[in-house]
């Protein structure tokens, strides 16, 4: 899809996206970049994707790094911090993208790991090079975002369960953030055709994605959802913090 966010209109930001080597992610660091923005591209194991996204952003005129970091090591937080201090000076944009706790063999206590307490450690690193003016996007489901009042499927719920844990972890952080210059909006959206979490999500529970589907009228495809996201980035923030994407009256709030 084309750009969403108008040529020029990012020059002089520099972006940092976590698990932006794949996905939703990827996407949204593209379409920073494309308006003009320096982006940093982070991983955890798949420096060749990150590598090869970085190599596109190039191409392309832009200007992007990678840097590999595992977001549940508070010492690896803050190597990959302290390289975004030293090479551009600061930070104006923090995608807080990266989550997880479908895969196996990662412990019952990962998705807690990574989508609240890794989240909050990355914010904790970041404040440190966040300049005044800069903004903080977090990334979450509608299933996550309303799992106190709307039960999910049982296969998603420890995940969504540990990313409002974090959704709620970040948000005590606003008057804080506010007192520094720093604004921060959450993106909440539906299921993504095509991510790695639906993907999962079907191989445990066939027919999943299509139920969710329906129920829903339809389902944002990943490039689809990273433009919001991406736009989340410039659009004036909403009173409650939140940017709903699609349709949401089937969630109680």
């Amino acid at each position: 899809m084309e750009t969403p966010l108008a040529p020029g209109s990012l020059t002089g930001i520099r972006a940092l996206v976590t698990g932006s080597s794949r996905g939703i992610g990827a996407d949204t660091a593209k379409f920073l970049a494309a308006a003009g923005a320096k982006v940093v591209i982070n991983f955890r194991n798949k420096e060749p994707r990150a590598l090869k996204i970085v190599a596109g952003i190039e191409q392309d005129g832009g200007e992007a790094f990678a840097v590999g970091a595992d977001l549940t090591d508070p010492a690896s937080v803050e190597a990959m911090f302290q390289q975004v201090q030293e090479r551009w000076g600061g930070l104006d944009l923090l995608v807080l993208n990266a989550s997880g706790g479908m895969e196996s063999g990662l412990g019952e206590d990962y998705a807690m790991k990574l989508n609240r307490d890794a989240q909050v450690n990355v914010l904790t690193a970041a404040e440190k090079v966040l300049v005044e003016g800069s903004r903080v996007v977090f990334v979450t489901s509608h299933q996550a975002h309303f799992i106190k009042t709307t039960p999910t499927m049982p296969e998603y719920e420890a995940v969504a369960l540990s990313k409002r844990a974090g959704e709620d972890a970040l948000r005590e952080r606003i008057p804080g953030l506010t007192e520094k210059g720093v604004e921060f909006v959450v993106v909440s959206g539906d299921m993504i055709e095509g991510t790695i979490t639906a993907t999962l999500l079907e191989r445990v529970n066939p027919g999943a994605i299509q139920s969710r589907r329906d129920d829903a009228g339809r389902l944002y495809k990943v490039d689809e959802f990273a433009a919001e996201v991406a736009q989340a980035a410039v659009d004036p923030i909403p009173e409650d913090h939140t940017r709903y994407v699609g349709d949401v009256s089937g969630f109680t709030r």
